[in-house]
Formats: structure tokens, C-alpha cells, sequence
């Protein structure tokens, strides 16, 4: 249920660009972080640092994306926050005395010292490539970019609504409007599924990486 819950913002943002495009969609992902954050903090009085930062930075790229009518701000997101853990991961390999993967499981897992030091580093390793894949998919796998651009070149306008093709234009702007459309598609469903997939392929192999290593508990003798 945690896992649903945090990736809450996301399904909304998925279900609201299906039926209105990324434009609703990201204000009902802004909306719904912001509930997250609300929610968490009536029922526990603390607010947790995820999604706090995701609010923040839904807000701003998010902001930009509606206000400049340009999708490619919310389409960074995902990087930056990927990076911006990235970063903290890094950090906590020198800063409080233990890895992050210690603090967050060490009560649970007992494994050797370096094992949580390695796995701290796979963690690293996993939000920045996650944040690059991001990127190829926006610039490169679905050709969304490129399509954009053809389409502002052609019309002139940098603030276009691609869920609202057919009301706009006709021709070949219409068929151009329709490849961006579809572009922009792919992304969204890499940044649910995609993402999603690849985050819980990597728990996965951590679960079966610790598992090698975990270390017996101690077996209490038997009374005579």
C-alpha cells in the first residue's frame, strides 16, 4: 500500500493525461502531491523528505510546463528528482557516519558493512541511470523533441495544447500535431510503467543481493 501511495502523484498524472491531456494532468499531479504531503503530515505530524521534494519540484517544473504551455519542463522532472536522490545517496556515504541503505534497513537486514556500502552505490548508480533513460526517451526513443519542434516550426506557436489537435488544425499541421501527440504518449507511458518496471526490477535484485549476504542469526541452545 506505502508503494501505491507514493507513487500516487504519478497514477493520477497517467489517468488525467488519458482523458484531458499533460497539461490537466499535471496540475492533478501537483494537486495530488500536495495532498500527499498533507495527508502524511494530519496523520503522522512529520512530512517525509520524498515527497516533499517531489512537491517542490512538481511546483516549479510543473509550473512551468502549464504557465509557458511547453510539456518539456514536466518531462525533466523525473531526471532532476532521480538525480537529486542520486545525490543524496552519494552524500550519505560521508556524511552521518553510514550509508543511506544502512540507516533505512540496517535495523531489519543485518549484512557486513561493505555490503551496505556497495549496495549505497548501486543505489547511486540506479537514479542516474534511471534520470539518463528519462532523458533518451524524451530526446531520443520517442522522438518527442524532434516532433515538437517540427510542429512549432510549422505553426509558429510555442504554446500548443497537443491534446486538442483536431480542434486546431487541419492538413498537415493536423498530421504533425498528431505525431507530437503520440510522441508525447510514449513518454507518459514510459514514465508510469517504464519507471515503474525498472524500479521494481532493481528491489528485486537487492533483495536477492542481501539475501547472499545476510547473516545468520544466532541459534539459542537447546535446554537439557
Amino acid at each position: 500500500m506505502k508503494f501505491v501511495f507514493d507513487l500516487l502523484p504519478i497514477i493520477l498524472f497517467f489517468v488525467a493525461y488519458k482523458f484531458a491531456g499533460i497539461y490537466w494532468a499535471t496540475g492533478v499531479a501537483i494537486g495530488a502531491a500536495a495532498i500527499q504531503v498533507g495527508w502524511v503530515w494530519l496523520r503522522r505530524r512529520r512530512v517525509e523528505r520524498m515527497h516533499l521534494a517531489t512537491l517542490g519540484l512538481l511546483v516549479v517544473f510543473g509550473g512551468l510546463t502549464i504557465a509557458l504551455h511547453d510539456p518539456i519542463f514536466v518531462m525533466w522532472k523525473p531526471t532532476i528528482v532521480n538525480w537529486l536522490f542520486a545525490a543524496v545517496f552519494l552524500g550519505s556515504q560521508w556524511i552521518g557516519g553510514r550509508p543511506l541503505t544502512e540507516r533505512m534497513m540496517g535495523h531489519a537486514v543485518v549484512v557486513p558493512s561493505s555490503i551496505w556500502t556497495r549496495l549505497n552505490w548501486a543505489w547511486v548508480l540506479f537514479f542516474l541511470v534511471s534520470g539518463i533513460a528519462n532523458l533518451l526517451v524524451v530526446y531520443w526513443a520517442s522522438g518527442f523533441y524532434q516532433a515538437q519542434q517540427a510542429l512549432i516550426q510549422a505553426t509558429g506557436s510555442t504554446s500548443i495544447d497537443l491534446s486538442t489537435c483536431a480542434a486546431q488544425y487541419a492538413g498537415d499541421l493536423l498530421a504533425l500535431c498528431n505525431d507530437a501527440q503520440g510522441r508525447e504518449e510514449v513518454w507518459v507511458n514510459f514514465k508510469l510503467f517504464g519507471m515503474m518496471g525498472m524500479t521494481i526490477l532493481f528491489v528485486i535484485a537487492q533483495a536477492l543481493y542481501l539475501a547472499r549476504h545476510m547473516k545468520d542469526e544466532p541459534t539459542a541452545a537447546e535446554a537439557d
